[in-house]
């Protein structure tokens, strides 16, 4: 699962047992080593969707890790770049390997549930950050990404279709969820990080109740399922206002 510059077993169970924050600061090092990075080729895909639906001047990447989405962001936007984390540790991974090209990037060390930013942003996306999260926060973290877009500014979260529920890949998820939820109900400090914790439905109604209107745009990259739905979508949550 995990290459050789990757982490050992121990190195994950010490992670495991850490804060959100400390475990990241450690796992840092070796994170772009992980399958937790997000792969090139959803990259690409929400890269594509966004020239689609831009032009952008300013984007922010929300909980940005090592810096996998700013790419994205230096790819789709003509003015700058910003990515925002919680993590040191991470950050400083970021701010080894910045993106090349398009334009100017910079790091800001914050909590996505008080950002520390007004409306000045044209574009907020966010790869794979929803399972550090609960579901009561999700009007918190909908509110603050709605205070930092400009006015027809828009949010964009990549999401995949959820596995079929007699498939190995929605017993594996299912048990994660499980292991970690006994985690943190026998040791402090929580971890957070659930991968079935916030259901699609309840995102979009909770996007709605933030005041975005919300579209939903097929990867057709990733294909479609036997039913004919699409393997992963893009969503967009554009705050209403401005000339888009």
């Amino acid at each position: 699962m995990f290459s050789p510059e990757g982490p050992t077993l121990r190195e994950l169970a010490v992670q495991a047992l850490s804060s959100v924050e400390r475990g990241y600061d450690l796992l840092a090092p070796k994170f772009d080593h992980t399958p937790f990075r997000t792969p090139p080729s959803v990259l690409d895909a929400v890269g594509a969707a966004l020239e689609r639906i831009g032009p952008f001047d300013d984007g922010l990447d929300l909980c940005c890790g090592t810096g996998a989405g700013l790419g994205v962001l230096a790819r789709v936007c003509r003015r700058t770049a910003t990515g925002v984390d919680f993590s040191a540790g991470m950050l400083a991974v970021a701010r080894r390997h910045p993106p090349g090209g398009g334009c100017p990037v910079s790091w800001v060390r914050a909590d996505a549930r008080a950002l520390p930013f007004t409306a000045a942003f044209d574009l907020v996306v966010s790869f794979g950050a929803l399972g550090h999260f609960l579901p009561a926060e999700l009007p918190v973290l909908a509110g603050q990404v709605h205070a930092v877009l400009r006015p027809g500014g828009v949010l964009a979260l990549p999401v995949s279709a959820p596995p079929r529920p007699a498939s190995a890949a929605f017993w594996a998820l299912l048990g994660f969820d499980a292991v970690m939820r006994v985690r943190n109900a026998v040791w402090r400090p929580p971890f957070v990080m659930y991968y079935r914790a916030i259901r699609f439905g309840a995102l979009l109604r909770e996007l709605r109740q933030a005041g975005f209107e919300v579209e939903l745009h097929a990867l057709p990259e990733f294909g479609r399922r036997a039913d004919g739905s699409p393997r992963a979508r893009l969503i967009t949550a554009r705050r209403p206002g401005g000339d888009a």
